[in-house]
C-alpha cells in the first residue's frame, strides 16, 4: 500500500524559497529586489460559529473585541460560506480544497461510519511543507481512526506537530482524560479544559518557529464553541437573565475571542505580525444543541438557517483577513469564497506552492494582497448534505425533511437548495424538492421562484448533477512509497499533480548502517511535466529481520522537498507448525478503518489471542476483524498445506446495520485462489477450504460489494494454516 507522505522542513527546505533560480540580468542593470520572504500563515478555524455570532457580523450580545478589531484592521468576506453545513465533510473540504461533491469525506460519523483521509488525500499542511513551512495543527482534526501510525493521522497529512483530539466523538469533550501529541495519548490531570491546554501549545508553536528561517502555518482548531455549553468562566455574562446554557455559550465564544487576542498579541510581541497573515472563519452555522438557542443571539444574522441546514445560515460563515501592511485596513470582500479556496489561497501566499492541479477551490489571494479584479471567481458553488442528526430548528427549516439527502448550487444572484424523498441522491430529479431563490433581493431565502423560473431550474439542476462525482479519482501528488518484502524492494514514485514543470528532480533513498538501497532505473529528471512521474525501484537489503523505517527523499531545484517515510520489514519467518494466523506475524496489513483487529482492545495489542467471532450465536476464536477494503498478507514461505477460516460479516457488525455487504478473496503469490460471493448478515459467513501448497505470500482481501463502505466491518474466524 502507498506509503503515508511527509516532507522535509529541515535546512534544505528552509533555503528552498530563497533558492529559486534567478533570471540573468542584462550588464550594467540595476540588480533587482529580493523577493519577500514566505509570509507565516496562521488559520483559526471555530467550531459552530455563526455568521452572526461576532461583532464585525453583527453581533449585539456577545462580546468579541479582538476578532473584531481583526476585522476592522484587516479584511472581511460577506460571502464565505463553508463547504458543508457540518463539521466533518467541512472540515475535509477546507483541508483538501475540494467540495463535498469531490471530497473524500461527505458526512458526519452519525450518517454512517467515522470518516477518514487516505494516502491521495493532498492537504494544505502538505502542500506548505513541500515549500520549506514548519506545521502544527492544535485542537480538533476530526476524521478517524484514533490511532497514530495510519494515513488519516494529521501527522501522515502534513503537520508535523499535532496536539488535541483525532476522534469527531472525542472532541466533544471539553474535560476529556486524554489529547494526542503527535501519535501517542497523553493523560492530562483531572479538571482540565482542553481549550485551555491546546491554546497553549499553539502559542509554544509560535515561540518556537518565530525566530527559526522557515515560515510556518499554524492550524488553531478549537471546539469552541460547539456543545455541550461549558466553559470555566461565564465571565460577564453571569448577571444575565438568560439559561445557564446560553450563558456558557456566549463565554465560549467570547473565549474564543480572547484566545485569537492572545495569538496575535504574541506575534506582535516577537515583532513578526507584519510577516504573518492570519485568517479566521468558521466550519458550519450555529448550533441548537445543549439547550442553546441561536435565536436569543441572532447568531445567522439576516440569513435563513442553522447548522444542518444549506439554506445560507448553515452554509455562510465568517471569515476575517488581518495582515499588517499587507492587507489595508476596514476592507470589505463580496467575492463569494468557499473554505475550499482556502489550499490554493495559502499555496499562492506561501510564493507559489505546489498546489495539485485537480482541486475545486481558486486562490483568493490576490484580494488579500490588494488586487481583487485579479482573483479568479467560481462558475458556481456546491454543497451536498447527508445528516442523520436532526435538531429542531434546523429540521423546521427543512420542512421536516432533515434526514434527507439534500443538495444546493449558487450561480450568480441565484441559490438553489434540493431534497430527495430519502438518501438517495441517485433517483430521477423529478422526485426531489427543489426550491429556488434569489440571494440578490431575497438574501433571507423566504421567496422561492422555482416555479417563476423554469430555465433556471433547469441549468442548476444539471450543474447539481454535474457537481457530484461517486468515486473522484486524484491525481497523484508529491512523493510516495511501497514496500515489497517478499521482493526485497521499495519502489519510489514522484508524482507532479500541480499545473506547472517541476525543474531537476532527484530521488535519495539513505538507508541504516548495515542496509543497502540500490536503485534499478533513473533517480533524476530533467524535468517533471504535470502529469508526469519518475518511478524508480530499490533493491533492499538488510542485515536481519528488523524492521526499520526507510525516509527516500526527493528535491527540485525549484526549491520543493519530500519525504516519504516508509517501513520496510524483511520477511518474518514462516511457520513451523499449524497456526492460527492470529498468531503468526503479518507481512503487511492495510485496513479500511483502523487498525486489524486482533483481541479485544480493538487492534491496540500486539498479535498473540485473536478476537472472539460470532456468527449466528455461535462463538468462534481466534479470529481478525477489518473493514473493507482490507488486505492481510502473511508469508508462508511454501511450507504451507490448507487454509481453512470462516468469512464473513458477524452478528456484532450485522446488529449495528443490515447494510454490509462484501466479497472476500484468497489470493496466492498474485494468483487468486478462492473467491466468496457477496457477504451480508442475512447470508451469513462462507466456510473456506484453500490448497495453498507452494504459496509463498497468502493474501486475505475483502472488498466493498455494493458502493457502501460504512457498515462493511467484516471478520476472518479461526483463520487457520497447516503445514507440510
Amino acid at each position: 500500500m502507498p506509503s503515508r507522505r511527509h516532507f522535509i522542513a529541515g535546512s534544505a527546505a528552509a533555503a528552498g524559497l530563497a533558492a529559486l533560480p534567478q533570471l540573468a540580468r542584462p550588464q550594467g542593470a540595476a540588480a533587482a529586489e529580493p523577493p519577500a520572504p514566505a509570509p507565516n500563515l496562521v488559520v483559526v478555524l471555530a467550531d459552530d460559529l455563526g455568521y452572526g455570532d461576532l461583532g464585525a457580523y453583527g453581533q449585539k450580545l456577545i462580546s468579541t473585541p479582538r476578532i473584531d478589531r481583526l476585522a476592522a484592521e484587516g479584511l472581511r468576506f460577506t460571502d464565505a460560506y463553508s463547504a458543508a453545513a457540518v463539521c466533518a465533510p467541512s472540515r475535509a473540504a477546507l483541508l483538501t480544497g475540494l467540495h463535498t461533491g469531490h471530497a473524500a469525506v461527505r458526512a458526519n460519523p452519525s450518517s454512517g461510519g467515522q470518516g477518514s483521509l487516505g494516502a491521495g488525500d493532498t492537504t494544505f499542511a502538505e502542500v506548505l511543507r513541500a515549500r520549506g513551512y514548519r506545521t502544527g495543527l492544535f485542537g480538533k482534526w476530526g476524521f478517524g481512526p484514533e490511532a497514530g501510525d495510519q494515513p488519516s493521522h494529521p501527522g501522515a497529512r502534513g503537520f508535523e506537530e499535532f496536539y488535541g483530539y483525532i476522534d469527531h466523538s472525542h472532541a466533544h469533550q471539553y474535560h476529556p482524560a486524554y489529547l494526542w501529541h503527535n501519535d501517542a495519548k497523553e493523560t492530562v490531570p483531572a479538571g482540565t479544559f482542553a481549550p485551555d491546554a491546546i491554546a497553549a501549545r499553539a502559542l509554544d508553536f509560535i515561540d518556537a518557529r518565530a525566530a527559526g528561517a522557515d515560515p510556518f502555518l499554524l492550524f488553531l482548531a478549537p471546539n469552541l464553541p460547539h456543545a455541550p455549553s461549558e466553559v470555566p468562566d461565564i465571565g460577564a455574562y453571569a448577571s444575565q437573565s438568560w439559561t445557564q446554557a446560553n450563558k456558557a455559550h456566549a463565554a465560549q465564544i467570547s473565549l474564543l475571542d480572547a484566545q485569537v487576542g492572545a495569538v496575535v498579541d504574541r506575534l506582535e510581541a516577537l515583532g513578526i505580525a507584519e510577516r504573518t497573515v492570519v485568517l479566521i472563519a468558521s466550519d458550519n452555522g450555529p448550533h441548537e444543541e445543549g439547550g442553546v438557542n441561536p435565536d436569543l443571539f441572532d447568531a445567522n444574522g439576516p440569513l435563513r438557517g442553522y447548522k444542518r441546514n444549506l439554506y445560507e445560515g448553515g452554509v455562510r460563515v465568517p471569515l476575517i483577513a488581518w495582515s499588517p501592511g499587507r492587507i489595508a485596513p476596514g476592507t470589505t470582500s463580496a467575492r463569494p469564497t468557499p473554505l475550499y479556496d482556502l489550499l490554493p489561497t495559502l499555496a499562492e501566499l506561501a510564493g507559489g506552492a505546489p498546489a495539485p492541479s485537480d482541486i475545486d477551490g481558486l486562490s483568493a489571494a490576490p484580494v488579500l494582497n490588494g488586487a481583487p479584479a485579479l482573483a479568479p471567481v467560481h462558475g458556481h458553488l456546491y454543497w451536498y448534505r447527508d445528516e442523520q442528526g436532526v435538531t429542531s430548528r434546523a429540521n423546521t427549516q427543512d420542512g421536516g425533511r432533515a434526514k434527507q439527502v439534500a443538495e444546493a448550487v449558487r450561480k450568480d444572484q441565484w441559490k438553489a437548495v434540493r431534497f430527495a424523498p430519502a438518501r438517495d441522491r441517485t433517483v430521477p430529479d423529478a422526485q426531489w424538492r427543489f426550491e429556488l431563490y434569489n440571494l440578490t433581493t431575497d438574501l433571507a431565502e423566504k421567496y422561492d421562484v422555482a416555479a417563476a423560473n423554469p430555465s433556471v431550474v433547469t441549468s442548476l439542476t444539471a450543474l447539481l448533477r454535474s457537481s457530484w462525482a461517486d468515486t473522484y479519482t486524484r491525481r497523484p501528488w508529491g512523493l510516495t512509497a511501497v514496500a515489497d518484502a517478499s521482493a526485497a524492494t521499495l519502489t519510489t514514485t514522484v508524482s507532479n499533480g500541480t499545473s506547472r514543470p517541476w525543474p531537476d528532480v532527484r530521488v535519495t533513498l539513505p538507508v541504516p548502517a548495515g542496509w543497502t538501497a540500490a536503485p534499478v532505473g533513473a533517480t533524476t529528471a530533467p524535468s517533471l511535466a504535470p502529469g508526469a512521474a519518475l518511478t524508480t525501484t530499490w533493491r533492499v537489503t538488510a542485515p536481519g529481520t528488523a524492521p526499520a523505517l526507510l525516509v527516500p527523499q526527493a528535491a527540485t531545484s525549484s526549491g520543493l522537498h519530500f519525504t516519504a517515510p516508509t517501513r520496510h520489514a524483511p520477511l518474518p519467518a514462516p511457520p513451523a507448525k499449524d497456526s492460527y494466523l492470529s498468531d503468526l506475524t503479518w507481512v503487511s496489513a492495510a485496513n479500511g478503518w483502523g487498525p486489524v483487529e486482533l483481541d479485544r482492545s480493538n487492534g491496540k495489542q500486539p498479535a498473540g489471542d485473536g478476537t472472539p467471532i460470532a456468527f449466528g450465536g455461535v462463538t468462534y476464536a481466534k479470529g481478525l476483524g477489518v473493514h473493507a477494503p482490507s488486505e492481510i498478507v502473511y508469508h508462508l514461505g511454501g511450507r504451507g498445506n490448507r487454509f481453512t477460516a470462516l468469512v464473513g460479516i458477524d452478528d456484532f457488525s450485522k446488529k449495528q446495520s443490515a447494510a454490509g455487504a462484501t466479497r472476500a478473496t484468497v489470493r496466492g503469490d498474485g494468483r487468486v485462489l478462492a473467491t466468496t460471493g457477496v457477504l451480508t448478515g442475512a447470508s451469513g459467513p462462507t466456510a473456506l477450504d484453500v490448497d495453498v501448497r507452494g504459496v509463498k505470500l497468502l493474501h486475505l482481501v475483502v472488498a466493498d460489494a455494493n458502493a457502501n463502505s460504512a457498515f462493511d466491518h467484516t471478520s476472518w474466524a479461526q483463520a487457520r494454516v497447516t503445514v507440510l
